[in-house]
C-alpha cells in the first residue's frame, strides 16, 4: 500500500512526496482512514511507529477542506522536545498547504507565541502548563476547535499533567473529534479515554513488545564502576550516534561532562537546562555535532533521530514500559540497533520483567580486561554535589536585624537557655526598646510616629 491510496488533498499529497514518504507504517494504515472519517480514535503504539504522521496528515487534509484563520486543531504533548518535533512535522508535511502552526511551551518568552496566535494559525501544538497560561490570560481562542489530539497520554500521566488536561478540556467545544495516542493503557489513561472520547475505535500496534530490530545485552557492574565501564565500552564498540539514559538530571549532567572530558563529542539533555541549550543539544545530536547524548527519560521524549546505533542504559529504568520506550530510540526505520544495560544486584526484579516481555533470557556480558574488582572509594565523589557555601553573618550585632550574631553576643548559656549575664526582661520592656531602636526620627530627634505592636490587626 502507498500513501496515494488515502486520497489526500493534492497539496497534502505533494507534502508527503517532498518529505520522501512512500509506504505507510502499520499504525498509519489502521488509523488514517478512521481519522479521515471523523471517528474518535484510541491509538496504542510505541514511539517510532509513525504515529505523528497518523494524525498530522488527516488533520491537514481536513483543514484544507475548510476555512482558515482560526485555531482548528490542538495537539497536546508532554514535553517541549516532542511539541517542537510535532510542529516541525506539520511544517514538513504541510509545506504546500499554507496552513500555519505554532508550538507553545514553557521555558521561553510568551510574547512571540502571543504574536503568532494573533497573526492567525490553524494548528497549535502545546504543552499543558503553558497552554493553560495562554487560556487564563485570554490569549488563545479555542471556540472553533475541530480536532483535539492527546499525544503520549501515558507520559503525561507520569508527569502529573492529567489535572491540567482536564482543565483545558473544559475550555474546548464539546462537539469535536478527539484522538488519543499512548504506548500503554494504565487505569488512569483508560478513565481519561472514557471521559474525552466518544464511541472511540481502538487501533493497536505491538503495545508492549520492544522492536525486533534491537539486540539486547546486560552488563552486570557495581555502581561505582559504571562510568569506567561506559568509557571502556565506547572505546571497543563501533558506534554511530549513542543515546545514554540516566535516572537523574544531576547524573545526566555529570556523565555528559565526564564523556566530554574524555574527548567525546557529548552533550546532556535534562530539565535544568534552558530551552535554548536543550534545543542546541538536540539539534547537535541530530546533525552529528554530538555523537553521544546523555539524557533522562523525561528529557528524551521527542528525540526522533533515525540513525541512533546504540542505546545505553547507564541506570536501569523503573518499569518495563520505560525500558521499551528507551530502546525504541534505536533500531528504527528498519535499521538494526543495540541496547546495552548496566545492571546492579538491585535490578534483578526489573530484569526478570524485561525478560518476560522479550520472551527470552537476555545475554549477560563482561568486558575483557576490565577490572570489575576495583573497590569503591571511601567516599565516592563522582556524583557528589558540592556543599552550599555558609551564609555570611554580620560582624557586629544589629538589634534591629533578623540575623543576630550569636557568636559575639551570646555568652555561655545557662540551664534555662538564657545567659547567666542576660537580664530577665518583661515583654513591655522589650517592646519599648524596639520602639526606641526602630522608630524613624524627625528633624527634632523625636519619634516621627508611634508604632503599633506587631500583632495589631488593621481593618483597612
Amino acid at each position: 500500500m502507498e500513501f496515494y491510496a488515502f486520497n489526500f488533498h493534492p497539496q497534502v499529497t505533494a507534502g508527503i512526496a517532498s518529505a520522501g514518504y512512500v509506504s505507510p507504517t502499520p499504525i498509519q494504515v489502521q488509523a488514517i482512514p478512521l481519522v479521515m472519517e471523523g471517528r474518535d480514535v484510541m491509538g496504542l503504539a510505541q514511539t517510532g511507529t509513525g504515529k505523528t504522521a497518523a494524525f498530522v496528515l488527516p488533520i491537514l487534509h481536513r483543514l484544507m477542506q475548510e476555512g482558515h484563520r482560526h485555531v482548528r486543531a490542538l495537539v497536546i504533548a508532554p514535553t517541549r522536545e516532542l511539541a517542537e518535533q510535532i510542529h516541525e512535522a506539520i511544517g514538513v508535511l504541510g509545506r504546500q498547504t499554507r496552513l500555519r502552526s505554532v508550538s507553545i511551551y514553557g521555558g521561553v518568552s510568551m510574547n512571540p507565541q502571543i504574536q503568532k496566535l494573533r497573526s492567525g494559525v490553524e494548528i497549535v501544538v502545546a504543552c499543558p502548563g503553558r497552554l493553560l497560561d495562554h487560556i487564563n490570560h485570554g490569549m488563545i481562542n479555542l471556540s472553533h476547535l475541530d480536532v483535539l489530539v492527546l499525544d503520549e497520554a501515558d507520559r503525561m500521566f507520569d508527569m502529573g499533567f492529567l489535572p491540567d488536561i482536564r482543565k483545558i478540556i473544559k475550555h474546548l467545544p464539546t462537539k469535536r473529534q478527539t484522538l488519543m495516542f499512548s504506548a500503554t493503557m494504565p487505569d488512569d489513561i483508560r478513565r481519561l479515554a472514557h471521559e474525552v472520547l466518544s464511541e472511540p475505535v481502538t487501533v493497536q500496534v505491538n503495545p508492549s513488545a520492544p522492536a525486533t530490530t534491537v539486540a539486547h545485552a546486560l552488563y552486570p557492574v557495581d555502581q561505582h564502576l559504571k562510568t569506567a565501564l561506559l568509557l571502556e565500552l565506547l572505546r571497543h564498540t563501533d558506534t554511530e550516534s549513542v543515546l545514554v539514559f540516566t535516572r537523574t538530571k544531576h547524573r545526566a549532567r555529570r556523565v555528559g561532562l565526564l564523556l566530554e572530558k574524555a574527548g567525546y563529542l557529548a552533550a546532556s539533555l535534562q530539565g535544568n537546562l534552558s530551552q535554548n541549550r536543550r534545543q542546541a543539544a538536540l539539534d547537535g545530536f541530530r546533525d552529528g555535532s554530538y555523537r553521544i547524548l546523555v539524557a533522562t527519560d523525561i528529557a528524551a521524549r521527542g528525540i526522533d533521530v533515525t540513525r541512533i546505533s546504540h542505546v545505553i542504559n547507564y541506570d536501569m529504568p523503573d518499569t518495563t514500559d520505560a525500558y521499551t520506550h528507551r530502546i525504541g530510540r534505536t533500531g528504527r526505520a528498519e535499521k538494526t540497533g543495540d541496547a546495552f544495560t548496566f545492571i546492579t544486584s538491585e535490578d534483578e526484579d526489573i530484569v526478570r520483567g524485561i525478560e518476560r516481555v522479550l520472551g527470552e533470557k537476555v545475554e549477560r556480558r563482561t568486558m575483557n580486561g576490565f577490572d570489575y574488582k576495583k573497590k569503591a572509594p571511601v567516599r565516592d565523589m563522582e556524583f557528589h554535589r558540592p556543599p552550599r557555601e555558609p551564609q555570611r553573618r554580620s560582624k557586629q550585632n544589629n538589634p534591629g536585624s533578623c540575623r543576630y550574631n550569636t557568636a559575639t553576643a551570646a555568652p555561655q548559656k545557662g540551664r534555662q537557655g538564657r545567659s547567666a549575664e542576660e537580664p530577665k526582661l518583661r515583654s513591655a520592656d522589650v517592646w519599648k526598646t524596639l520602639q526606641q531602636v526602630s522608630a524613624p526620627r524627625s528633624s527634632s530627634g523625636s519619634p516621627a510616629r508611634k508604632y503599633r505592636p506587631y500583632n495589631h490587626v488593621s481593618n483597612r
